[in-house]
């Protein structure tokens, strides 16, 4: 009987604690979807403000700033994207691009979804910057080939140089400063290359090339031919691209898959702390990136170039932590994974159920859903079609409504509006695409 007491006993205080949970719009770090939230974020519980369903559509708007971009109505080729991030004291560092890009009069479709790190100057720099190699990179081999010369093979190709030679001038650039190159920087007192690289009363142009060295990106890059008849996906990082189908087309380029490890190994034999704790070097979770050129480049580079910046870095001491184990760069790729899938071709009498549709997401989403996305997008995909396909709404929307909390209204105001100064979730981008 004794424990019959004890039991009904605790379950009337778990009872009062939930009733006084839900009265006083109190959250728990357990309540907030993704792996950013725990415990020593405390104190817990933390406030919320508890939302209506027209407040939340008005928050999630004003937050994501869903965009739709058409590109031919009458076949129902359309981009929905947007980038979502809550805490009001942080600036997102993801970025998406929407574009077409003008090959000899033909209009391709390019879409990219770019997760930063570290800070935003090469995030942005990639977002604005790669489309336009990319098309260049496309008009020079259809004019000196011809536009029938840029088979999938070719494309693939193209894609791949590209994205390599984008990075390659990210440090290229800083070292053509530098008559000589690396090698001849132990020639050259740190007070000269402070004068070289910090030229910000002469424009900066110096400066701004140095700074893209110190931080990175991710990249996932989806390209369509102008008939719809062929898709093209890039991908170096995390972020993830797949179909509404549940067709995944990227490989993850971090600690969590074996054949990156083994690669970046193989790489670098007799170093055993190449990878550390599935990071590279011990200090950074992608094992393909753009930009992060001290694990690129020798140690040199870092100390003799980067250190000096003003502003720069304030503390050096994390970055030697992984510097006295780079001894022979580079240890993070900018090889991408490029896939190719051939596509029906579009035509105006098809439904809405005939599309192929592609989602482009960076990792906040993966978070978000708890690693499983592809579950998370198909069960979007049939609700949809259960209740007649998708209308003018932003698909993206959707799929980020669903994923911090679908028709629970608490679950999502928990969300959108927790008192906390620091992220409480990870940078979300999607884009949902419709070919």
């Amino acid at each position: 009987m004794a424990l019959i007491i004890s039991t009904a006993e605790k379950k009337l205080q778990t009872s009062i604690k939930e009733r006084e949970k839900e009265s006083d719009n109190l959250a728990y770090h357990y309540d907030i979807p993704g792996s950013r939230c725990g415990p020593e974020d405390g104190p817990w519980p933390r406030k919320y403000e508890r939302l209506t369903e027209a407040q939340i559509d008005k928050e999630l708007a004003l937050l994501a700033k869903p965009q739709t971009r058409s590109f031919d109505e009458e076949r129902g080729w359309k981009v929905d994207s947007l980038n979502f991030q809550p805490c009001p004291s942080y600036s997102t560092q993801d970025r998406y691009v929407v574009q077409e890009l003008d090959i000899c009069g033909q209009k391709w479709t390019l879409t990219g979804v770019f997760d930063g790190h570290l800070g935003v100057a090469t995030v942005e720099h990639t977002r604005h910057h790669l489309p336009i190699i990319i098309r260049d990179f496309l008009r020079d081999a259809a004019k000196s080939k011809g536009p029938s010369s840029l088979t999938p093979e070719a494309v693939s190709e193209i894609l791949s140089r590209s994205i390599r030679s984008f990075d390659d001038a990210i440090a290229g650039d800083v070292l053509d400063l530098f008559p000589g190159g690396l090698e001849s920087l132990s020639d050259i007192p740190d007070a000269e290359i402070r004068k070289i690289i910090n030229d910000h009363y002469h424009g900066a142009s110096n400066y701004n090339k140095a700074r893209l060295c110190m931080y990175g990106t991710t990249a996932l890059v989806a390209l369509v031919d102008p008939a719809h008849e062929n898709l093209w996906v890039a991908n170096l990082g995390d972020c993830q691209a797949g179909t509404w189908e549940t067709e995944l087309l990227t490989e993850v380029h971090n600690g969590d898959n074996e054949k990156e490890v083994a690669r970046v190994r193989r790489e670098h034999p007799g170093e055993p702390e190449c990878v550390v704790d599935g990071r590279v070097l011990g200090a950074i979770a992608p094992f393909r990136c753009i930009g992060d050129t001290p694990f690129k480049q020798p140690p040199e580079f870092t100390r003799r170039i980067l250190y000096n910046l003003a502003p720069g870095f304030h503390d050096t001491s994390p970055w030697e932590e992984f510097l006295v184990r780079n001894r022979t760069p580079p240890y993070i790729s900018s090889e991408a994974d490029v896939v190719h899938r051939k596509l029906k071709l579009g035509s105006p009498s098809r439904s809405s159920r005939d599309h192929v549709y592609l989602v482009l997401c960076s990792d906040g989403l993966t978070d978000l859903c708890d690693g499983h996305v592809a579950e998370h997008v198909a069960d979007v995909w049939r609700r949809e079609f259960t209740s007649g396909g998708p209308g003018n709404d932003n698909l993206a929307l959707r799929l980020l409504r669903a994923a911090i909390g679908d028709n629970d209204t608490r679950k999502v105001s928990k969300v959108l509006t927790l008192d906390m100064d620091s992220p409480w979730i990870d940078d979300t981008s999607i884009i949902v695409q419709s070919l």
